[in-house]
């Protein structure tokens, strides 16, 4: 008989293995050892180490969105929902930095994993953004002329490249010191009538 936590256990213990060995140099079985079961438990709920990556990823982004969603909604102003979400973005990662260096640096190594298993998941992403900035665009606080999807595509860019630079430096500074120098430099390019 499965058990029905089993393979959050095992997601749990792929993270922090990920983060420590690197996906490429992981192996099933460390991450069994880690978890604390015997190596073929792991194969009753995942076939391959990718399905293994790929469920991380799914689960943890549904996670991530459905967390951004409720948060963003107990806003009223778009231009704060935007602040929102990057302090949320950068918070989660340096709240959770084995997951960060997985999310940020092991699962950008394999292209196949970004052709499809994570379309679904970004897209999910960005729709919250898209949904924020066209909010914006309504109230007239954000410019009704604003290419939303590229400004959605270049929020999220920024947010990622310094969430990425953060985890390849170590981790020396606190990442959500950046939320408010971030999300003041985007809102000063999409703004109507300023910040």
């Amino acid at each position: 008989m499965r058990d029905p936590d089993k393979p959050q256990q095992i997601i749990e213990a792929a993270i922090r293995v990920f983060a420590r060995n690197g996906y490429y140099n992981s192996r099933v079985s460390d991450i069994a050892r880690e978890a604390g079961i015997a190596s073929g438990t792991i194969y009753l709920y995942f076939e391959t180490k990718d399905e293994i990556l790929v469920t991380l990823f799914r689960e943890k982004m549904a996670q991530w969105v459905a967390s951004v969603r409720r948060e963003v909604a107990a806003e009223r102003d778009p231009l704060a929902k935007v602040r929102k979400i990057v302090a949320l973005h950068f918070r989660v990662l340096e709240e959770n930095p084995e997951l960060a260096e997985v999310l940020q640096v092991e699962l950008r190594q394999g292209q196949k994993f970004f052709r499809g298993a994570s379309a679904h998941e970004v897209s999910a992403y960005f729709g919250v953004i898209n949904d924020v900035l066209e909010e914006g665009a309504a109230s007239g606080q954000i410019r009704r002329d604003l290419p939303v999807k590229i400004a959605t595509k270049m929020l999220f860019g920024a947010m990622d490249q310094l969430a990425t630079s953060w985890v390849l430096g170590k981790r020396a500074y606190r990442l959500t010191e950046a939320a408010e120098p971030v999300a003041t430099i985007f809102l000063k390019g999409v703004c109507a009538h300023g910040v």
